[in-house]
């Protein structure tokens, strides 16, 4: 990378760490904490958190019929969301080790936790389940092809893709062929030494 690309690259790190402060500063205000993975909110939180949910048939009583019959639609896509977690999780159980890549921590990426907020109905707490599987799946999903990519093609295309993973960054120009030839191992060692 030239000299202004780390520079730039180095801000939006700190940018990035900055924001996440940001979050944690949020979420002590809102009086939560997590003990052993489990989220504990303080009891006048949790007290508020009951008064403001909307009962399952007043949820429903406003919930237009088509948006009702579409529901079929979005979990009928659970059978195809399982399969793809389990083929990419046997695909890097079998494959990442061969290439000696460090393996992508599943539960780094799935976050299920929604269901624990007492603001929340019965249906809106299996919606959040479901969109929390089914988003942090694909995250898992693209860490995974994203590390594979590393590998294999760590190749910038010709034209700007929107929201590359975080890798991309670090992959040669497109026609940059002393680069790809001199970067491959350096990038494919990089990946071995990552750490979980």
């Amino acid at each position: 990378m030239s000299e202004t690309l780390d520079k730039l690259q180095a801000r939006l790190n700190a940018l990035e760490d900055e924001i996440e402060q940001e979050w944690d500063r949020r979420r002590d205000a809102m009086q939560f904490h997590l003990d052993r993975n489990k989220v504990v909110f303080e009891k006048n939180v949790r007290d508020a958190h009951r008064k403001a949910r909307v009962r399952l048939w007043q949820f429903l009583k406003y919930t237009r019929p088509m948006v009702v019959l579409s529901a079929p639609v979005i979990y009928a896509l659970i059978v195809p969301f399982v399969l793809l977690d389990l083929f990419v999780t046997v695909y890097q159980a079998i494959c990442f080790p061969i290439y000696k890549i460090a393996k992508v921590k599943r539960s780094d990426h799935i976050a299920i936790d929604r269901q624990h907020l007492a603001y929340l109905n019965g249906l809106q707490k299996l919606n959040c389940v479901y969109c929390g599987y089914c988003n942090g799946l694909l995250s898992y999903v693209r860490e995974v092809a994203g590390r594979t990519e590393q590998y294999w093609c760590p190749i910038k295309h010709a034209r700007r893709v929107k929201g590359p993973h975080l890798r991309y960054r670090d992959f040669v120009e497109y026609a940059d062929a002393e680069a790809f030839q001199s970067q491959t191992m350096r990038l494919r060692n990089a990946l071995r030494q990552m750490k979980d």
